[in-house]
C-alpha cells in the first residue's frame, strides 16, 4: 500500500478558511494536477464540497459519516479504511493520494508513505490545519523554491518527504 498526501500548508499550519483554500495558488494547482493525475484522490465531504465537482483523469472518493450523502461522479465511503479499501489502495503498486481536508489528513498522517507539500510563505488566517511534520519520522526528499507566478499571490516551497 502506498498512501501520498497532497497539502498546501501556509506557515502556521493553516489548509483552509471558511471551506476553500486562503490563497490563489495557480502553479501549486497545476503540480497538485500532475502529482495526483491517473491515481484515486480520497478527500472528506467538506473539501468534495469546496471543489464542487469530481476531479477529472481520477478516480473521485469522498469519505462521510452521513450514509445518505450522493457525490455525483464520485464514490463515498464511511471512513478512511473503507476509502483504502475501496481504491483498490492495499494492493502492492497501487498509490492513492489523500487531498484533504484537516481531519481527513490527521487521521491518514499515519498511514503515510510520502507527503506531497506546498510549504505556502505567509502566515493567514484560517479554520483548517494540518498536524505538524515530525522531522524525527519524515525526511525531506526534495525541495524547490516557487516564486510567485503571475497567478499566485505568495511564493511557495514545494518539498517531498518520505517516511523513515
Amino acid at each position: 500500500m502506498s498512501v501520498a498526501l497532497v497539502v498546501a500548508i501556509a506557515e502556521n499550519g493553516v489548509i483552509g478558511r471558511e471551506g476553500g483554500l486562503p490563497w490563489r495558488l495557480s502553479t501549486d494547482l497545476k503540480r497538485f494536477k500532475a502529482v495526483t493525475m491517473g491515481k484515486p484522490v480520497i478527500m472528506g465531504r467538506k473539501t468534495w464540497e469546496s471543489i464542487g465537482r469530481p476531479l477529472p483523469g481520477r478516480r473521485n472518493v469522498v469519505i462521510t459519516r452521513n450514509a445518505g450523502f450522493v457525490a455525483e461522479g464520485a464514490e463515498c465511503a464511511p471512513s478512511l479504511d473503507a476509502a483504502l479499501t475501496l481504491t483498490g489502495a492495499r494492493q502492492p503498486g497501487v498509490e492513492v493520494c489523500v487531498v484533504g481536508g484537516g481531519e481527513i489528513y490527521r487521521e491518514a498522517l499515519p498511514l503515510a508513505d510520502i507527503l506531497h507539500v506546498t510549504h505556502v510563505h505567509a502566515a493567514l488566517d484560517g479554520d483548517a490545519f494540518f498536524p505538524p511534520i515530525d522531522p524525527e519520522r519524515w525526511a525531506e526528499v526534495s525541495r524547490e523554491a516557487v516564486p510567485a507566478g503571475e497567478k499566485d499571490v505568495y511564493a511557495t516551497s514545494y518539498v517531498v518527504y518520505q517516511r523513515r
